[in-house]
């Protein structure tokens, strides 16, 4: 791969330097897979680049990007390796509140991220139920003979490997939860690369742990429930990641079938025609994927521009009806977009005989990663959902996990 230049200002949608930054990342993605390499270099291009900074405004040295246009770019990285694309997720999260944020103390936070630092969550603990917000965390901050100490231990910390600075979610000394946003290397902070799933390998998405951490009273950022308590349906702009993310693994299902039927150069015998690139059969295969490809990508668009417009609405009349048009749009992408994803990366094999199963191929990869990244939230759930709001007017899950 070759090295990329250090940006004097965050790269901009549709810009050529985005583009050699995304093909960049997508030019080392086969050989990190077969290495099972950290994407540590592709990172250091992302902060390089400054990519961070994409929906910051130009005044603030960033890349002014719309919601829709960073979804764009998700399913362009997801496209090019889903596990950078995922290594970002939290920190574009984190980016949104802080936009959001009327405090004036929160603008030194955005000038590091718009000189390419990159910031991580730890929130999840194994204990509590998936989306809880009223249970206890047992990561605590308690008041010692030294000081202040964070001790305690986060799991699904996605990214965290990788990234300058941490919020974490934690119990203060007086029983309440707070965050905290302390240096990613500071001196009792843990992050071992313990994460096992079959997909996703690259993502960082195991334990972060916290050893007797110095908290300092500048590291205090905010009462943990103050922030997306005051949005509605907070996790729609996570959950649409996830789609986005899986489009782009389906439009390099399609490209890559492509790529493969025009370097075939032998057919079955009995195959329609000689040529591969020919037969109508195999036509019809790469016609079908690249459509899927298309519909899922279509989906994510259609729903960022709805949440988009939510957004947009933010503090007036409209925003709970708006909110939940995109919470509604974006479960009902996910089911489609799920079940679309799952069957493409199989069917990619159709296009090809046996050869396209050897291991050096990876094109398990995509299947691996589709089907770790779906289950993040299960499509099944999502579908109990909608039909009992179609059915029945029931309100949709108002929480983190949904």
């Amino acid at each position: 791969m070759t090295e990329l230049a250090e940006a004097t200002s965050a790269v901009t949608f549709d810009s050529p330097q985005l583009q050699e930054l995304i093909d960049h990342i997508a030019d080392g993605a086969i050989e990190r897979d077969e290495r099972d390499e950290l994407p540590y270099a592709a990172i250091a291009a992302v902060k390089a680049a400054r990519l961070g900074a994409l929906r910051l405004p130009v005044e603030r040295g960033g890349g002014g990007a719309t919601l829709t246009q960073l979804y764009e770019v998700f399913i362009e990285l997801g496209a090019a390796d889903s596990n950078v694309a995922h290594i970002l997720r939290s920190h574009f999260g984190i980016v949104e509140d802080l936009l959001r944020s009327t405090r004036p103390e929160d603008g030194r936070w955005l000038e590091r991220i718009a000189e390419g630092d990159l910031f991580g969550g730890a929130s999840t603990e194994i204990d509590a139920p998936a989306g809880s917000t009223d249970y206890p965390y047992r990561t605590a901050i308690t008041q010692t003979p030294s000081g202040l100490r964070l001790n305690g231990t986060k799991h699904y910390s996605t990214g965290n490997l990788y990234v300058d600075w941490l919020i974490v979610g934690a119990t203060n000394v007086d029983g309440g939860k707070v965050q905290v946003i302390i240096p990613a290397d500071r001196l009792g902070v843990l992050r071992p690369n313990d994460w096992d799933g079959f997909g996703q390998r690259f993502t960082g998405s195991g334990t972060t742990s916290f050893d007797n951490v110095e908290i300092h009273p500048e590291d205090y950022f905010s009462k943990e429930t103050s922030r997306r308590e005051k949005l509605p349906y907070p996790a729609t702009f996570f959950h649409l990641q996830l789609n986005a993310m899986i489009a782009g693994v389906l439009r390099r299902v399609a490209l890559d079938a492509v790529e493969l039927v025009r370097a075939r150069r032998r057919a079955f015998y009995h195959a329609p025609s000689d040529v591969p690139a020919e037969d109508p059969i195999l036509q019809y295969s790469v016609g079908l994927l690249a459509s899927q490809a298309f519909a899922a990508e279509a989906l994510v668009l259609t729903t960022a521009a709805a949440l988009e417009q939510a957004y947009a609405a933010h503090g007036t009349p409209e925003e709970q009806q708006l909110s939940l048009r995109a919470a509604l749009l974006n479960a009902k992408a996910k089911v489609v977009i799920d079940e679309l994803a799952n069957r493409a990366s199989s069917e990619l094999f159709d296009v090809g005989g046996g050869s396209l199963t050897r291991r050096g191929a990876h094109l398990d990869r995509h299947w691996r990663n589709i089907r770790s990244i779906a289950a993040h939230n299960p499509k099944t759930l999502k579908a109990v959902a909608v039909g009992r709001y179609e059915l029945n007017g029931t309100p949709l899950p108002n929480q983190g996990f949904f």
